[in-house]
Protein backbone atom coordinates (compact mmCIF):
# COMPACT_ATOMS: atom_id res chain seq x y z
CA UNK A 1 0.00 0.00 0.00
CA UNK A 2 1.63 3.61 -1.06
CA UNK A 3 1.78 6.12 1.29
CA UNK A 4 2.47 9.78 1.03
CA UNK A 5 3.93 12.45 2.98
CA UNK A 6 2.84 15.45 4.11
CA UNK A 7 4.03 18.73 2.74
CA UNK A 8 6.14 21.05 4.90
CA UNK A 9 4.52 23.42 6.46
CA UNK A 10 7.09 26.00 4.36
CA UNK A 11 5.39 24.96 1.50
CA UNK A 12 2.08 25.11 2.58
CA UNK A 13 3.04 28.67 3.09
CA UNK A 14 4.06 28.80 -0.75
CA UNK A 15 1.22 27.51 -2.23
CA UNK A 16 -1.16 30.19 0.32
CA UNK A 17 0.55 33.26 -0.72
CA UNK A 18 1.09 32.22 -4.44
CA UNK A 19 -2.90 31.45 -4.89
CA UNK A 20 -3.86 29.50 -7.69
CA UNK A 21 -5.00 31.23 -10.16
CA UNK A 22 -3.98 34.92 -9.59
CA UNK A 23 -2.95 36.52 -12.67
CA UNK A 24 -2.85 39.96 -12.13
CA UNK A 25 -5.34 40.79 -14.76
CA UNK A 26 -5.02 42.18 -18.20
CA UNK A 27 -7.72 44.99 -17.57
CA UNK A 28 -7.92 48.52 -17.46
CA UNK A 29 -7.04 48.81 -13.22
CA UNK A 30 -4.17 50.86 -12.25
CA UNK A 31 -1.99 48.25 -10.66
CA UNK A 32 1.35 48.58 -9.21
CA UNK A 33 4.29 46.49 -11.11
CA UNK A 34 5.43 43.52 -8.72
CA UNK A 35 8.95 44.73 -7.56
CA UNK A 36 12.27 42.58 -9.14
CA UNK A 37 13.86 39.84 -7.39
CA UNK A 38 13.17 36.51 -6.13
CA UNK A 39 10.77 35.68 -3.39
CA UNK A 40 9.39 32.48 -2.01
CA UNK A 41 8.22 30.56 -4.25
CA UNK A 42 8.46 32.90 -7.07
CA UNK A 43 11.08 33.62 -9.77
CA UNK A 44 11.32 37.46 -11.16
CA UNK A 45 13.90 39.45 -13.25
CA UNK A 46 17.32 38.27 -14.17
CA UNK A 47 19.57 38.82 -17.22
CA UNK A 48 17.80 36.77 -20.02
CA UNK A 49 19.08 33.42 -21.40
CA UNK A 50 18.62 30.61 -23.33
CA UNK A 51 17.77 27.82 -21.51
CA UNK A 52 14.15 26.76 -21.29
CA UNK A 53 10.94 28.24 -23.25
CA UNK A 54 10.39 31.50 -24.42
CA UNK A 55 7.14 32.95 -23.21
CA UNK A 56 6.57 36.10 -25.01
CA UNK A 57 8.02 38.02 -27.38
CA UNK A 58 10.45 40.68 -27.22
CA UNK A 59 9.35 44.37 -27.31
CA UNK A 60 7.78 46.19 -30.12
CA UNK A 61 10.56 47.81 -32.40
CA UNK A 62 11.62 51.21 -32.08
CA UNK A 63 9.56 53.35 -34.39
CA UNK A 64 11.04 54.43 -37.79
CA UNK A 65 14.69 56.37 -37.54
CA UNK A 66 16.60 56.18 -34.13
CA UNK A 67 15.56 56.82 -30.83
CA UNK A 68 15.40 60.43 -30.48
CA UNK A 69 18.01 61.81 -26.92
CA UNK A 70 16.26 65.60 -27.68
CA UNK A 71 13.42 66.69 -29.13
CA UNK A 72 13.73 70.15 -30.85
CA UNK A 73 10.26 71.24 -31.68
CA UNK A 74 8.58 69.59 -28.28
CA UNK A 75 9.83 67.64 -25.15
CA UNK A 76 10.91 63.97 -24.89
CA UNK A 77 8.50 61.35 -23.77
CA UNK A 78 11.41 58.94 -21.40
CA UNK A 79 11.91 55.36 -22.64
CA UNK A 80 10.29 53.03 -20.60
CA UNK A 81 12.20 49.29 -19.76
CA UNK A 82 11.35 46.47 -17.87
CA UNK A 83 13.64 44.19 -17.25
CA UNK A 84 13.57 40.03 -18.97
CA UNK A 85 12.20 37.30 -16.35
CA UNK A 86 13.65 33.87 -16.57
CA UNK A 87 13.07 30.75 -14.76
CA UNK A 88 15.21 27.75 -14.84
CA UNK A 89 14.19 23.73 -16.03
CA UNK A 90 13.33 22.07 -13.70
CA UNK A 91 14.88 18.30 -13.82
CA UNK A 92 12.99 15.42 -12.36
CA UNK A 93 15.70 12.73 -11.71
CA UNK A 94 14.89 8.51 -12.93
CA UNK A 95 13.78 7.07 -10.53
CA UNK A 96 13.25 3.04 -9.57
CA UNK A 97 10.10 1.75 -8.22
CA UNK A 98 9.69 -1.98 -7.56
CA UNK A 99 11.99 -2.91 -10.59
CA UNK A 100 10.21 -0.53 -12.87
CA UNK A 101 12.23 2.52 -13.87
CA UNK A 102 10.54 5.77 -14.39
CA UNK A 103 12.75 7.93 -16.94
CA UNK A 104 14.28 11.23 -15.84
CA UNK A 105 12.09 14.44 -17.03
CA UNK A 106 12.71 17.92 -17.66
CA UNK A 107 10.11 20.90 -17.35
CA UNK A 108 10.63 23.30 -19.43
CA UNK A 109 11.82 26.61 -18.11
CA UNK A 110 10.48 30.42 -19.05
CA UNK A 111 12.46 33.48 -20.73
CA UNK A 112 10.68 36.45 -21.53
CA UNK A 113 12.70 38.96 -23.12
CA UNK A 114 13.40 42.48 -21.45
CA UNK A 115 10.58 44.56 -23.11
CA UNK A 116 12.05 48.53 -24.35
CA UNK A 117 9.92 51.28 -24.75
CA UNK A 118 11.45 53.68 -26.63
CA UNK A 119 11.93 57.43 -26.45
CA UNK A 120 9.60 59.67 -28.04
CA UNK A 121 8.80 63.19 -29.05
CA UNK A 122 5.89 65.87 -28.73
CA UNK A 123 6.12 68.20 -31.25
CA UNK A 124 4.43 71.71 -31.45
CA UNK A 125 5.69 72.93 -35.00
CA UNK A 126 6.56 76.30 -35.92
CA UNK A 127 4.39 78.98 -37.21
CA UNK A 128 4.13 81.91 -38.78
CA UNK A 129 3.58 85.28 -36.47
CA UNK A 130 -0.58 85.89 -35.61
CA UNK A 131 -0.59 81.47 -35.25
CA UNK A 132 -0.28 78.94 -33.02
CA UNK A 133 1.92 75.61 -33.95
CA UNK A 134 -0.20 72.27 -34.84
CA UNK A 135 0.93 70.40 -31.38
CA UNK A 136 1.06 66.31 -31.61
CA UNK A 137 1.78 63.13 -29.30
CA UNK A 138 2.70 59.80 -30.96
CA UNK A 139 1.10 56.80 -30.79
CA UNK A 140 2.25 54.28 -28.53
CA UNK A 141 1.85 50.42 -27.67
CA UNK A 142 2.76 47.78 -25.04
CA UNK A 143 3.11 44.34 -26.79
CA UNK A 144 0.99 41.61 -24.72
CA UNK A 145 2.97 38.73 -22.82
CA UNK A 146 2.31 35.08 -21.95
CA UNK A 147 3.82 32.96 -19.43
CA UNK A 148 3.13 29.47 -20.98
CA UNK A 149 1.30 26.38 -19.13
CA UNK A 150 3.27 23.94 -16.88
CA UNK A 151 2.76 20.57 -15.70
CA UNK A 152 4.54 17.93 -13.52
CA UNK A 153 4.09 14.26 -15.06
CA UNK A 154 1.96 11.85 -12.42
CA UNK A 155 3.65 8.25 -11.54
CA UNK A 156 1.29 5.19 -10.80
CA UNK A 157 3.80 2.44 -10.46
CA UNK A 158 5.56 0.38 -7.87
CA UNK A 159 3.06 1.04 -5.33
CA UNK A 160 2.98 4.58 -5.63
CA UNK A 161 0.13 6.88 -7.54
CA UNK A 162 0.77 10.74 -7.30
CA UNK A 163 -1.53 12.66 -10.02
CA UNK A 164 0.19 15.30 -12.41
CA UNK A 165 -0.19 19.08 -11.21
CA UNK A 166 -0.63 21.70 -13.70
CA UNK A 167 -0.62 25.61 -13.39
CA UNK A 168 -2.14 27.08 -16.40
CA UNK A 169 -0.75 29.57 -18.62
CA UNK A 170 -1.22 33.53 -18.16
CA UNK A 171 -1.53 36.23 -20.41
CA UNK A 172 -1.85 39.88 -20.02
CA UNK A 173 -3.00 41.87 -23.37
CA UNK A 174 -1.10 44.51 -25.06
CA UNK A 175 -2.14 47.92 -24.43
CA UNK A 176 -2.26 50.81 -26.94
CA UNK A 177 -2.72 54.33 -26.86
CA UNK A 178 -3.31 56.28 -30.11
CA UNK A 179 -1.63 59.26 -31.34
CA UNK A 180 -3.06 63.09 -30.59
CA UNK A 181 -2.85 66.05 -31.91
CA UNK A 182 -4.16 69.51 -33.12
CA UNK A 183 -4.08 71.78 -36.28
CA UNK A 184 -2.75 75.20 -36.30
CA UNK A 185 -4.54 77.96 -35.42
CA UNK A 186 -4.73 81.87 -36.54
CA UNK A 187 -5.82 84.82 -36.01
CA UNK A 188 -7.83 86.72 -38.89
CA UNK A 189 -7.32 90.15 -38.57
CA UNK A 190 -10.37 91.94 -40.28
CA UNK A 191 -9.69 94.46 -43.75
CA UNK A 192 -11.32 97.22 -42.10
CA UNK A 193 -9.99 97.58 -39.40
CA UNK A 194 -11.31 96.39 -35.72
CA UNK A 195 -11.08 93.84 -33.49
CA UNK A 196 -8.68 90.44 -33.97
CA UNK A 197 -10.02 87.69 -31.97
CA UNK A 198 -7.72 85.81 -29.82
CA UNK A 199 -7.47 81.88 -30.40
CA UNK A 200 -6.75 78.88 -28.44
CA UNK A 201 -4.84 75.80 -29.29
CA UNK A 202 -6.40 73.58 -27.12
CA UNK A 203 -4.14 70.93 -24.54
CA UNK A 204 -4.11 67.41 -25.52
CA UNK A 205 -3.35 64.57 -23.73
CA UNK A 206 -2.28 60.73 -24.64
CA UNK A 207 -3.92 58.90 -21.74
CA UNK A 208 -1.42 56.64 -19.07
CA UNK A 209 -1.75 52.91 -20.22
CA UNK A 210 -0.88 49.81 -17.82
CA UNK A 211 0.11 46.17 -18.89
CA UNK A 212 -0.88 44.19 -16.01
CA UNK A 213 1.37 42.27 -14.07
CA UNK A 214 1.49 38.59 -14.89
CA UNK A 215 1.75 35.61 -12.46
CA UNK A 216 1.68 31.31 -12.67
CA UNK A 217 1.29 29.92 -9.36
CA UNK A 218 4.25 27.55 -8.03
CA UNK A 219 2.80 23.68 -8.21
CA UNK A 220 4.45 21.40 -5.79
CA UNK A 221 4.06 17.60 -6.20
CA UNK A 222 4.42 15.96 -3.11
CA UNK A 223 7.34 13.43 -1.94
CA UNK A 224 5.78 9.93 -1.57
CA UNK A 225 6.91 6.42 -0.41
CA UNK A 226 6.03 2.76 -1.12
CA UNK A 227 6.01 -0.72 1.44
CA UNK A 228 9.45 -1.03 0.04
CA UNK A 229 10.58 2.19 1.55
CA UNK A 230 11.20 3.35 -1.84
CA UNK A 231 10.98 6.89 -2.11
CA UNK A 232 10.28 9.92 -5.01
CA UNK A 233 11.49 13.05 -3.26
CA UNK A 234 9.19 16.09 -3.98
CA UNK A 235 8.97 17.93 -7.01
CA UNK A 236 8.62 22.00 -7.03
CA UNK A 237 8.25 24.04 -10.00
CA UNK A 238 8.43 28.04 -8.61
CA UNK A 239 6.22 30.64 -9.45
CA UNK A 240 7.26 32.64 -12.13
CA UNK A 241 6.05 36.95 -12.46
CA UNK A 242 6.29 39.01 -14.70
CA UNK A 243 6.11 42.90 -13.94
CA UNK A 244 3.29 45.41 -14.50
CA UNK A 245 4.26 47.81 -16.96
CA UNK A 246 2.90 51.78 -16.93
CA UNK A 247 3.48 54.22 -19.56
CA UNK A 248 2.91 57.30 -18.32
CA UNK A 249 0.15 60.00 -19.94
CA UNK A 250 1.74 62.98 -22.02
CA UNK A 251 0.05 66.66 -22.10
CA UNK A 252 0.78 69.22 -24.54
CA UNK A 253 -0.32 72.20 -22.81
CA UNK A 254 -2.84 74.81 -24.64
CA UNK A 255 -1.72 77.96 -25.45
CA UNK A 256 -3.68 81.61 -26.68
CA UNK A 257 -3.07 84.56 -28.73
CA UNK A 258 -4.59 87.77 -27.60
CA UNK A 259 -7.00 89.20 -28.94
CA UNK A 260 -6.48 92.91 -29.79
CA UNK A 261 -8.40 95.78 -32.03
CA UNK A 262 -6.84 96.72 -35.31
CA UNK A 263 -6.04 100.23 -36.74
CA UNK A 264 -3.56 102.44 -38.29
CA UNK A 265 -0.64 101.34 -35.86
CA UNK A 266 1.32 98.29 -36.26
CA UNK A 267 1.06 96.15 -33.27
CA UNK A 268 4.39 94.10 -32.70
CA UNK A 269 3.62 91.79 -29.79
CA UNK A 270 6.47 89.38 -28.32
CA UNK A 271 6.15 87.34 -24.90
CA UNK A 272 6.14 90.27 -22.61
CA UNK A 273 5.87 93.26 -24.18
CA UNK A 274 3.78 94.71 -27.10
CA UNK A 275 4.07 97.91 -29.13
CA UNK A 276 2.38 100.14 -31.40
CA UNK A 277 3.79 102.11 -34.00
CA UNK A 278 1.66 104.59 -35.46
CA UNK A 279 2.96 106.44 -38.65
CA UNK A 280 3.40 110.55 -38.02
CA UNK A 281 1.32 111.37 -41.05
CA UNK A 282 -1.63 109.81 -39.02
CA UNK A 283 -1.03 111.79 -35.79
CA UNK A 284 0.67 115.13 -37.23
CA UNK A 285 0.54 117.33 -40.51
CA UNK A 286 3.90 118.32 -42.15
CA UNK A 287 7.02 119.09 -39.53
CA UNK A 288 4.15 119.80 -36.79
CA UNK A 289 4.06 118.43 -33.45
CA UNK A 290 0.01 119.25 -32.91
CA UNK A 291 -1.63 116.16 -32.48
CA UNK A 292 -4.56 116.07 -35.21
CA UNK A 293 -8.17 115.61 -34.41
CA UNK A 294 -8.91 112.92 -36.53
CA UNK A 295 -5.85 111.00 -35.03
CA UNK A 296 -7.86 110.58 -31.58
CA UNK A 297 -9.59 107.01 -32.43
CA UNK A 298 -6.37 105.35 -33.19
CA UNK A 299 -4.58 107.04 -30.16
CA UNK A 300 -8.05 106.22 -27.88
CA UNK A 301 -7.59 102.25 -29.24
CA UNK A 302 -3.88 102.27 -28.62
CA UNK A 303 -4.28 103.65 -24.99
CA UNK A 304 -7.16 100.98 -24.82
CA UNK A 305 -4.82 98.43 -25.73
CA UNK A 306 -2.17 99.52 -23.38
CA UNK A 307 -4.25 100.41 -20.52
CA UNK A 308 -5.09 96.49 -20.65
CA UNK A 309 -2.26 94.67 -21.47
CA UNK A 310 0.73 96.87 -19.76
CA UNK A 311 1.83 95.22 -16.13
CA UNK A 312 0.79 96.63 -13.24
CA UNK A 313 3.76 99.32 -12.48
CA UNK A 314 5.44 98.76 -15.94
CA UNK A 315 6.86 101.99 -16.91
CA UNK A 316 5.17 103.36 -21.09
CA UNK A 317 7.48 104.39 -23.46
CA UNK A 318 6.11 106.50 -26.08
CA UNK A 319 9.36 107.51 -28.46
CA UNK A 320 9.37 109.82 -31.82
CA UNK A 321 11.43 109.25 -34.52
CA UNK A 322 11.46 111.20 -37.99
CA UNK A 323 12.59 110.27 -41.28
CA UNK A 324 16.48 111.33 -43.03
CA UNK A 325 14.89 114.39 -44.88
CA UNK A 326 16.35 118.01 -43.29
CA UNK A 327 19.32 118.47 -41.04
CA UNK A 328 19.31 116.62 -37.39
CA UNK A 329 19.06 119.25 -35.72
CA UNK A 330 15.75 120.07 -36.82
CA UNK A 331 14.77 116.60 -36.76
CA UNK A 332 15.93 115.45 -33.43
CA UNK A 333 14.07 118.23 -31.41
CA UNK A 334 10.62 117.52 -33.44
CA UNK A 335 10.67 113.86 -32.83
CA UNK A 336 10.91 114.97 -28.94
CA UNK A 337 8.16 116.77 -29.01
CA UNK A 338 6.12 114.89 -31.09
CA UNK A 339 6.85 112.08 -28.57
CA UNK A 340 5.97 114.47 -25.08
CA UNK A 341 2.60 115.70 -27.37
CA UNK A 342 0.98 112.21 -27.59
CA UNK A 343 2.14 111.92 -24.10
CA UNK A 344 0.26 114.76 -23.13
CA UNK A 345 -2.65 113.57 -25.31
CA UNK A 346 -2.84 110.08 -23.79
CA UNK A 347 -2.35 111.02 -20.38
CA UNK A 348 -5.42 113.87 -21.09
CA UNK A 349 -7.60 111.99 -23.55
CA UNK A 350 -6.71 108.74 -23.08
CA UNK A 351 -6.64 108.06 -19.25
CA UNK A 352 -2.83 106.68 -18.97
CA UNK A 353 -1.47 107.65 -15.70
CA UNK A 354 1.12 110.35 -16.62
CA UNK A 355 3.79 109.25 -14.28
CA UNK A 356 4.16 106.15 -16.02
CA UNK A 357 4.25 107.84 -19.14
CA UNK A 358 7.94 108.70 -20.54
CA UNK A 359 8.48 110.53 -23.69
CA UNK A 360 12.42 110.33 -25.62
CA UNK A 361 13.08 111.44 -29.36
CA UNK A 362 15.38 109.60 -31.63
CA UNK A 363 15.31 112.10 -34.88
CA UNK A 364 16.45 110.38 -37.62
CA UNK A 365 18.93 107.79 -35.59
CA UNK A 366 16.68 104.53 -35.67
CA UNK A 367 14.95 103.87 -39.42
CA UNK A 368 13.09 100.92 -39.99
CA UNK A 369 13.39 101.37 -43.36
CA UNK A 370 16.13 102.88 -46.20
CA UNK A 371 15.49 106.80 -46.51
CA UNK A 372 16.38 106.16 -50.32
CA UNK A 373 16.94 103.80 -53.09
CA UNK A 374 19.73 101.58 -53.96
CA UNK A 375 20.29 104.23 -56.34
CA UNK A 376 20.62 107.10 -54.16
CA UNK A 377 17.24 108.67 -55.33
CA UNK A 378 14.52 109.57 -52.56
CA UNK A 379 12.25 106.29 -51.04
CA UNK A 380 9.21 108.45 -50.22
CA UNK A 381 7.51 104.78 -48.98
CA UNK A 382 10.65 103.73 -46.44
CA UNK A 383 10.71 107.67 -45.21
CA UNK A 384 7.13 107.42 -44.49
CA UNK A 385 7.90 104.23 -42.55
CA UNK A 386 10.50 106.26 -40.65
CA UNK A 387 8.37 108.90 -39.43
CA UNK A 388 6.57 107.45 -36.61
CA UNK A 389 5.46 107.12 -32.85
CA UNK A 390 6.11 104.22 -31.03
CA UNK A 391 4.41 103.66 -28.07
CA UNK A 392 5.24 100.38 -25.48
CA UNK A 393 5.45 98.55 -22.21
CA UNK A 394 5.92 95.40 -20.73
CA UNK A 395 3.00 93.08 -20.21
Amino acid sequence: MSRTLLVTPLLAMVLAACGVGATGGGGEERQTPAATGTAAGRTTASPARTAGTTGSPAASASPTGPEPSHCPNGELIPAVDSPAVHADPVVIPEAKLGGTTIPAATIPGVDIPALHIPAQCTEIAPAPGGCLGAASIPPVSIPAVEIPPVEIPGVNTGGIKLDPVRAEGRRAEGKHAEGVSTPEVCQVKPKNGGIVPFVIRPFIIRPFIIRSFVLRSSIIRPSACNEQNECLPAVEVPAVEVPGVEVPGVEIPGAELKGYEVGESEVLEGEDSIAFSIRADVLFDFDSATVKPEAAAELRRVAREIGRKAGPDARIDVDGHTDGKGEDAHNQPLSERRARAVVEWLADEGGLDRSRLKARGYGESKPIAPNTKADGSDNPAGRAKNRRVVVSTAT
